[in-house]
């Protein structure tokens, strides 16, 4: 533990983490909250996007980073090919420090969104309807509907999904492990993928066993 205070590396590794999580649980909460609102309609083919929208998080995690790493590809990638339609050129997204955490930060939001946007569809259908039809005959519009009744029926459910996402953004490893190896340098290396490497690269269970108490 002395040695962990005293580590460089560990500190930017925690600093990663907390970058990660605080770029993460917004991006995935707004995202899935917004989704929910639009597709808790029973139209024709609703549940066709529903299910759309779920499918990642029924895929592994392996193969979802695989697709992407490849998407975010400088020269071959799908994104940069679609920014050279338009005559831009498109960055290299796994290696610039600026841009790497961003871009696994992305892929990890629409990774789970699915999962919460279920969540958020099973909340929103338990709102008593009275409530709205209410609200109409004393002139709220949807902003007033949304705010004064909307999300604090909705609050408990609200607190888990945020409870759940911080949760899952403090132990992401296999999108890490997959598109960026921590790097660029150590830009996007995380609090599990250190424990990795200090365990199972380095052999240092005892340090490796330190970091995962702080974890």
């Amino acid at each position: 533990y002395q040695r962990l205070v005293n580590d460089p590396n560990f500190w930017e590794v925690y600093k990663n983490t907390l970058i990660f999580s605080v770029g993460l649980v917004p991006i995935n909460i707004v995202l899935a909250l917004l989704l929910a609102l639009l597709l808790q309609r029973n139209l024709p083919g609703m549940g066709i996007f529903r299910t759309a929208i779920f499918i990642p998080v029924m895929t592994s995690i392996v193969v979802w980073s695989i697709i992407w790493r490849y998407m975010f590809g400088t020269e071959e990638g799908f994104i940069n090919q679609m920014l050279a339609v338009f005559g831009m050129d498109g960055p290299a997204w796994l290696y610039d420090p600026d841009l790497a955490m961003g871009a696994v930060i992305v892929v990890s939001a629409l990774k789970n969104v699915g999962l919460n946007m279920v969540l958020f569809l099973a909340a929103l259908q338990q709102v008593d309807q009275n409530l709205y039809e209410a609200s109409v005959l004393d002139g709220a519009g949807r902003g007033k509907q949304f705010w004064h009744i909307t999300l604090p029926m909705i609050t408990p459910t609200l607190f888990l999904t945020i409870i759940l996402t911080v949760i899952g953004s403090m132990k992401v490893f296999g999108q890490i492990y997959v598109m960026t190896n921590g790097g660029p340098g150590n830009h996007t290396k995380v609090l599990v993928y250190y424990i990795w490497e200090n365990a199972f690269k380095l052999f240092d269970f005892g340090y490796a066993s330190a970091i995962a108490l702080v974890l």
